[in-house]
């Protein structure tokens, strides 16, 4: 009797978990991004770089590429980037965008780390974060700006739209 209930048990017990993780994470996959994908990527800030910006020299061509990190316990998170490459400074690069910001309906955050800056708004009813980050030396390549410096530009969202975790402090 022992056997004919535990062979059952034991192949009900894996699907029974694999049903309570995807029910736990709902919102936490990529499926059905695509959408919300190219919303991030049509954001004016995204192509609205300081004068004498341009595509790094081996990146040309590039624009704006989007993707979605679903490898985490929360909601997958969609993004929308663009490099540049720009022969001014930093300071120069985070004036603009916080003008440019402003202007496009964005509010200034804390930024997530030194030489960073960070705003956030809400589109549609979807939360957005956006940055402007320097730190690009771990990319493969790494953008070769020529003389001056190279920085990308991220609008990010959750999958599903919501403001947990969609702040400059998260």
């Amino acid at each position: 009797m022992f056997r004919r209930t535990a062979l059952p048990a034991t192949l009900l017990l894996p699907a029974a978990l694999l049903t309570g993780c995807s029910l736990v994470n709902s919102g936490a996959s990529c499926d059905g991004s695509d959408a919300a994908r190219k919303d991030l990527a049509a954001q004016r800030v995204l192509s609205s770089p300081p004068a004498g910006a341009a595509d790094p020299a081996n990146y040309r061509g590039a624009g704006v590429s989007t993707g979605c990190d679903d490898d985490s316990a929360g909601p997958a998170w969609l993004h929308a980037d663009r490099v540049y490459a720009f022969p001014g400074t930093r300071q120069a690069v985070i004036d603009h965008y916080t003008r440019t910001a402003a202007a496009q309906g964005w509010h200034t955050g804390p930024a997530p780390h030194t030489g960073a800056a960070c705003w956030t708004r809400t589109d549609d009813g979807r939360h957005l974060v956006l940055n402007v980050d320097f730190q690009l030396d771990a990319w493969s390549p790494a953008p070769a700006p020529g003389r001056g410096l190279a920085y990308e530009v991220t609008v990010g969202s959750n999958a599903d739209g919501a403001a947990a975790g969609a702040s400059c402090t998260d």
